[in-house]
């Protein structure tokens, strides 16, 4: 016979439902939010598990690589499209959701996500714990600069190398205001220390890959960008075309359809948030900065003139992500175009 589990997962513990052919329930329980637990909790049906669902949730990486180690054929659940499945049933709890996972893995009705690689997992680490030092030291910046324009000191437009220079500078006309800046102050030197010493460690990491150096052929794309492309995208062919990789990182337009009503809105803004920051950075640099002419700037160029600096970037961001794909599926370097028609374009 042959048996689908559904996983219903917690912090602490884990909601189990084991279904057979016809539907019918075999076990319902809990276990702790732990591979090994997990593992021994199914073991007695190990010869005769089908298939294993779980949604999509933080843990969720972690259990499904030990239980893919194991042996199981186990999927992970977009998040959405199993909300809305189970939000059919009349209860709401974690064994009414765990036996709804198992009929969803039993009638073939449900919709896989990619699971990333440990390689991936562990280069976006790094990224995140870099772009949250960011967010932490703007913070910071942004509170020294209002508790000191309380006392009428304007810190101004500063180089970021020469910020703490001028706030010590400023603090000397107030004693007084010293205690509550030197702290904040310290902290984001500190930020800083360790800001800088995480890019140097993805700097290597992105000169010694050769799919990054490939990604860095193109004018705007450095280190950061190139390494967050490859842990994003993980694997390239399980995308059926390039085209739709903008879309998966949520920058294609926002689409309602209904009846007569039909029109297209912003982006959606669904993907990754880190991955659309880091490619509108290279877009803003290509068509802002004097770097060397290619059709991809070129175009865009063109296209800001029609409408607008802003939606320009987005634009050539769509490109770069469909461009990036391409690059790593053929391993060809980045091509800028005829020097005739790039001419033409100027």
């Amino acid at each position: 016979m042959t048996f689908f589990v559904g996983l219903d997962i917690a912090l602490k513990k884990t909601a189990v439902c084991v279904v057979d052919n016809a539907g019918d329930i075999v076990f319902e329980g809990t276990t702790l939010s732990d591979p090994d637990d997990l593992i021994a909790k199914l073991e007695r049906w190990r010869d005769d598990i089908a298939l294993i669902g779980l949604e999509a949730c933080p843990l969720s990486e972690w259990l499904h690589g030990s239980l893919a180690e194991t042996g199981y054929d186990v999927r992970c659940l977009e998040t959405r499209h199993t909300q809305r499945f189970l939000s059919t049933r009349p209860n709401k709890t974690d064994r009414s959701d765990a036996h709804g996972i198992a009929s969803m893995m039993r009638l073939g009705h449900y919709k896989p996500v990619h699971v990333k690689s440990r390689q991936s997992q562990l280069r976006r680490a790094l990224l995140i714990g870099r772009k949250q030092f960011m967010a932490a030291t703007l913070q910071i910046e942004n509170t020294i600069r209002g508790l000191m324009r309380v006392q009428g000191l304007k810190i101004g437009a500063v180089h970021r190398n020469r910020f703490s220079e001028r706030v010590v500078e400023l603090c000397t006309t107030v004693p007084g205001l010293a205690p509550a800046i030197e702290p904040l102050l310290a902290a984001r030197d500190a930020m800083r220390e360790q800001i800088a010493a995480l890019n140097r460690s993805l700097e290597r990491e992105a000169r010694a890959d050769e799919l990054c150096r490939l990604f860095m052929t193109i004018p705007g794309v450095g280190p950061l960008t190139s390494l967050a492309f490859k842990a994003t995208i993980d694997d390239p062919r399980r995308f059926r075309s390039s085209k739709t990789v903008p879309a998966h990182l949520g920058l294609t337009p926002r689409v309602y359809q209904s009846g007569e009503i039909d029109r297209s809105g912003h982006i959606s803004k669904s993907g990754d948030k880190l991955m659309r920051y880091l490619l509108a950075e290279p877009a803003s640099s290509m068509l802002s900065r004097p770097k060397k002419w290619c059709s991809l700037k070129a175009w865009g160029i063109r296209l800001a003139k029609r409408v607008g600096m802003g939606k320009a970037i987005v634009a050539v961001a769509r490109k770069l992500a469909i461009v990036m794909h391409k690059m790593w599926l053929t391993s060809e370097p980045f091509r800028f175009g005829s020097a005739e028609a790039n001419a033409k374009a100027q």
